[in-house]
């Protein structure tokens, strides 16, 4: 058999231990924010058909799905993020309750260059709400972000608010009135924080029926803030609910204590076409360099996709490997591949089921147990296996302690050593975990 060469697709990775371990610890607090908001979990397959997909994201986006045609000779595509397959999934599923809150923490895929914190396979963790248009839910959305963030440890960042009736107005003003021009030129400001206002100009003096005059009002609504807008900057009719709504949500930003993390960005445009008002990213204070790590907003024409009628949804989304990596640079999280609190030694063959019964009373007390895979190894090197998997404790469970039906239990930061009846220990050791 001739030899392979071992290697991943670019934009693709492995996840070995050191990483993995407190990537599973973000799963698990993302997760448990979720719950807490009432938000129900649901699962949707990595493979759509096509044309589930195709048409949601723009002509950009439709060009970033992973297609291929199956043995089946089906038409079908990876998913390219966890929304569509929601509006789907409602569409399909009509004894869904009105309002459906759900959670889903999957992975997607995206064809696109890699770039730091950027890859093609990447796990988003989203919450949404379908059925309902108010904008209480829209700031519930906000509300989770804010605490899934702070969850994971983060307090310097800035979830950014804009809403796409304002960016309507300002087209209006500019004089775009073609829907493609628009979705174009939505799709350059987006561009904003990556390529600065030359690289956006840049590509707006390309977008055909756009005028130098609609360049400049382009550009000073995205200088401007909330307060400034006028008549003269957009066309109020289209602008006006969408302003209006901004102020209600940093209003409610206030009394509810997150104003700190809450802005208003006038040049967030979210590139996806389904967005239909309140949109929002979110940066890292230290790291904004790295691109948004949530985003999401109110995408109430979605599912006319799929239905004849139209149902109000939004939801926000948590790009956890982008984070992951972030945090991870910053210091926030800590790399490493230690969950083990007791490591337990086999003094020799006699002893391993006395060995193998000590791990299984720690095991059914809730404590994670490493036993030596080795009998009759020396117990120096023992030691430093259990030194290398990290564990707090090393238990002890030789001859003599099986004779006694006791266990010996050393501290491994502290060094301290004491000998104990196997009950006592297990209730011992259980007890400075917890208090850890």
């Amino acid at each position: 058999m001739s030899r392979v060469e071992p290697r991943v697709l670019k934009g693709f990775r492995d996840y070995l231990p050191e990483v993995m371990a407190p990537r599973e610890k973000m799963f698990a607090t993302i997760g448990h924010v979720f719950r807490q908001f009432g938000y129900l979990p649901l699962g949707t397959p990595a493979l759509e058909y096509t044309d589930i997909l195709m048409g949601k994201y723009g002509a950009e986006g439709d060009k970033l799905l992973y297609r291929f045609e199956d043995n089946g000779g089906r038409d079908v595509s990876l998913r390219y993020d966890l929304t569509v397959p929601l509006a789907r999934v409602v569409a399909q599923h009509t004894q869904l309750p009105r309002p459906f809150r759900r959670y889903q923490i999957a992975p997607v895929w995206r064809a696109e260059k890699p770039a730091r914190g950027r890859f093609r396979e990447f796990y988003q963790c989203d919450v949404d709400v379908i059925g309902s248009d108010s904008l209480l839910a829209d700031f519930e959305c906000i509300q989770v972000g804010v605490a899934v963030l702070r969850a994971l440890g983060v307090e310097d960042f800035q979830i950014r608010l804009n809403d796409r009736r304002i960016l309507d107005g300002l087209l209006a003003k500019a004089g775009v009135s073609e829907r493609d021009t628009q979705l174009t030129v939505l799709r350059a400001v987006d561009k904003l924080p990556k390529i600065g206002w030359p690289g956006v100009q840049k590509e707006l003096e390309a977008v055909p029926g756009l005028t130098s005059t609609g360049i400049d009002v382009l550009h000073g609504f995205l200088e401007a803030n909330l307060s400034q807008l006028s008549a003269n900057d957009v066309d109020m009719d289209v602008a006006g609910p969408g302003i209006e709504s901004l102020q209600q949500l940093l209003q409610w930003a206030e009394t509810d204590g997150i104003a700190q993390w809450v802005d208003v960005d006038l040049s967030i445009a979210r590139g996806l076409d389904y967005y239909t008002a309140t949109i929002y990213e979110t940066f890292l204070g230290a790291m904004p360099e790295l691109g948004s790590v949530m985003s999401g907003g109110r995408y109430d024409d979605l599912l006319t996709m799929f239905t004849k009628d139209a149902v109000p949804a939004v939801g926000i989304s948590l790009g956890l490997d982008r984070l992951l990596a972030g945090l991870l640079e910053l210091g926030i999280l800590e790399q490493g591949a230690h969950c083990t609190d007791v490591y337990v030694t086999v003094f020799d063959e006699a002893t391993v089921s006395y060995s193998q019964g000590v791990a299984g009373q720690l095991r059914a007390a809730g404590i994670s147990v490493q036993l030596h895979l080795t009998p009759g190894q020396k117990l120096g090197r023992q030691f430093k296996s259990a030194a290398r998997s990290g564990a707090s404790f090393v238990v002890v469970a030789g001859p003599d302690e099986r004779a006694a039906a006791r266990i010996t239990i050393k501290n491994m930061k502290t060094g301290d050593q004491q000998d104990m009846s196997l009950s006592d220990g297990v209730d011992w050791i259980r007890q400075q975990i917890q208090s850890a």
